[in-house]
């Protein structure tokens, strides 16, 4: 990184400092944020300057991994160091409704009614909102819907996040995100005992692995820019997860929406196929992987040549 990027990040320490406390995050985690964090706002700001309109950059991890918590602190460095306006959305947020997901149980199969999978996503408002964030501006304002996972709903349209200025990158994160599709002959077998007891047949799984195939073709196809969060194994997934958990509770009201750890044990082995799937194959082909270790520290950063 030059020197004026590195003199740039000393005079914005006030305001990482800051989001380190809004994060609940130990004050010696600047230097995550200068050693890991920052080259991976410069790659991002290159490849802005190198093309015409939004960059789409899609951040794919594990439950757990820090996917949130790298798009805050990238969407802070892009502003602060480039002056680049970029907008943090998470697939979580184009969750169906409640509602919504209980009718596509009935329709479809019953563990559809947990949010999280391929097919539980309303794709039409994806596709719907990033073709507006790309048109966005102060006499076009955009709005980003907002999931609630304390209640398990998608907010009122009077929450939404309101857009009212062009975008330079939209921050799109998910944990399936740019998933490999997989093939009918590897989704034969159960892997848990959620698959084992309540989808025996593979009708869930057939449909989930349809879903995704949809999911590349509407919005995963339209990344400029891939980065992923390798964790060292799906053991960790649960150990991470259930720190989300914790803070969860901290914030809702009663604990509403907080998963005991039986039910958070359940909920992840919705996720186990298709995360095994993208520990296995994301890290070679991602852009930038940012590798970490079993204490939830940064091994290493990767980035691969453009083109």
């Amino acid at each position: 990184m030059s020197a004026k990027i590195l003199s740039d990040f000393a005079l914005m320490a006030p305001q990482v400092s800051d989001l380190i406390e809004v994060e609940h995050l130990p004050a010696d985690f600047v230097a995550v944020v200068e050693r890991w964090y920052l080259p991976i706002a410069a790659r991002i700001a290159q490849a802005q300057s190198q093309q015409a309109g939004t960059l789409l950059v899609s951040i794919s991890g594990a439950q757990g991994s820090g996917k949130s918590t790298l798009t805050a602190f990238l969407k802070l460095l892009l502003k602060a160091a480039w002056q680049l306006d970029a907008v943090d959305i998470s697939l979580d947020d184009f969750y169906l409704t409640h509602t919504e997901r209980q009718q596509l149980a009935l329709a479809k199969h019953p563990l559809l009614a947990t949010r999280g999978v391929p097919g539980t996503h309303d794709l039409a408002l994806a596709t719907a909102v990033f073709a507006e964030l790309r048109q966005c501006s102060v006499s076009q304002p955009c709005q980003v819907p907002r999931f609630d996972k304390s209640v398990d709903d998608r907010r009122p349209a009077a929450d939404w996040t309101v857009v009212d200025h062009s975008v330079d990158v939209i921050l799109f994160e998910g944990w399936c995100n740019n998933a490999p599709v997989a093939t009918a002959e590897s989704l034969r077998e159960p892997i848990n005992r959620l698959e084992a007891q309540e989808d025996p047949d593979g009708s869930w799984r057939h449909y989930v692995n349809a879903c995704l195939g949809r999911y590349h073709q509407a919005l995963f196809s339209q990344a400029d820019l891939l980065v992923h969060i390798a964790i060292p194994s799906f053991d960790k997934v649960y150990e991470w997860r259930q720190l989300q958990e914790q803070k969860l509770a901290e914030k809702a009201e009663a604990n509403a929406g907080v998963m005991d750890s039986v039910q958070l044990s359940r909920f992840i082995q919705h996720y186990e196929r298709i995360t095994r799937r993208c520990l296995e194959e994301l890290p070679k082909t991602a852009d930038i992987v940012l590798n970490l270790n079993a204490e939830h520290g940064v091994d290493g950063l990767l980035f691969r040549p453009p083109g």
